[in-house]
């Protein structure tokens, strides 16, 4: 396992993790930020007039900080979450509140509203243009941009076959604390927004060396007592099943591409705007309950997935227009059937 102390990640300073962790505003520069992300030379104060709308009613803990005690005492003090992090999640809940096409508040109205600083609100909406959730147009503002065509890799029994994925992974603590859940995260994990979450900012690395920045969301009543040790030390999924009797049982994960911010690229050791792939996952236990939402940041030079696909014949018509990954249209016969096995780090480990 690598060092924990401060400065042990070949590559990775004290100060790094601490930005991370602490989320400090200064040189804040979202994916995508300094090169004007994917809208109109990264003027990014637009005059959209969206109203607050539901997620509104949290944006006053942004500001003033998320209560709850420290969940272990790592990462920075007080166990806030990062606020660039607090910053990003709002923006999300405006965007899956609105349809494409629709307007958002601008980044005035936002930096009042969040109590943080325009380029903190700045470097967080361009992180979401760079990504494809927003989308900019000079004079106008911003809007929620068109939804993304998903394409679902699926095996003959509807899951996928994946193997553990290649090299030594450890883990590093950068964050430990207890959180509300929020509206939109609340969401996803089927629970009130005022919930109280176990929190994890875990830098990933595969040989001592780094490979990627977990941010995990656990309810806090399946994981009393969850200690830094924990999330250090062995897989996370047997600790939970060991130590708290969570059974995890399947995941659904998306993966897109994505470029790293500053801090990011400071903890990830490699250049601003490096390539990275944005890994989000759902975890349920053995009864379909949720127990664990978790989004990633991987370093795109040193991680890639490579699916088997095993290319069947017909079986039905359901989708007889379907596009197959990497297949040009028309290269299959019509619902030709794709089994799927997928090398890749979907472990909680």
């Amino acid at each position: 396992m690598a060092e924990h102390e401060a400065g042990g990640v070949p590559g990775v300073g004290g100060e790094a993790v601490a930005e991370v962790a602490a989320g400090g505003e200064a040189g804040a520069v979202a994916r995508g930020g300094a090169a004007g992300g994917a809208g109109a030379g990264g003027a990014g104060s637009g005059g959209g007039s969206g109203g607050g709308g539901p997620a509104a009613a949290g944006a006053g803990a942004i500001g003033a900080g998320v209560a709850g005690g420290s969940g272990g005492g790592a990462g920075s003090g007080g166990g806030a979450v990062p606020k660039r992090e607090r910053v990003r999640e709002y923006l999300l809940s405006l965007v899956e509140a609105r349809a494409p096409g629709e307007a958002i508040p601008s980044e005035r109205t936002l930096s009042a509203q969040l109590g943080v600083s325009r380029p903190t609100l700045r470097a967080a909406v361009d992180e979401l243009v760079a990504t494809g959730l927003l989308r900019r147009e000079h004079g106008r503002g911003m809007f929620v941009a068109p939804a993304k065509i998903t394409q679902e890799l699926v095996s003959d029994d509807g899951t996928l076959s994946v193997p553990l994925a290649q090299g030594t992974w450890s883990s590093r603590v950068l964050e430990h604390s207890v959180i509300q859940a929020g509206a939109r995260i609340g969401r996803r994990l089927r629970l009130s927004p005022a919930a109280r979450l176990v929190y994890i900012a875990r830098l990933r690395l595969v040989d001592g060396h780094p490979m990627a920045i977990e941010h995990l969301h656990i309810p806090q009543e399946l994981v009393p007592g969850l200690s830094a040790t924990e999330l250090e030390a062995g897989d996370l999924y047997e600790h939970l099943r060991e130590s708290h009797q969570v059974e995890v049982h399947e995941a659904t994960q998306s993966i897109e591409p994505t470029v790293v911010n500053e801090a990011e690229a400071d903890v990830l050791d490699v250049p601003l705007l490096s390539p990275a792939l944005l890994i989000e996952r759902l975890t349920t236990d053995t009864t379909g309950r949720p127990v664990e939402y978790v989004h990633s940041v991987y370093r795109g030079d040193r991680y890639r997935i490579v699916s088997r696909l095993a290319l069947g014949p017909a079986r039905d018509a359901t989708h007889p227009t379907a596009h197959h990954p990497g297949i040009p249209p028309g290269d299959l016969a019509p619902a030709d059937i794709i089994g799927s096995s997928t090398v890749g780090d979907v472990q909680g480990g």
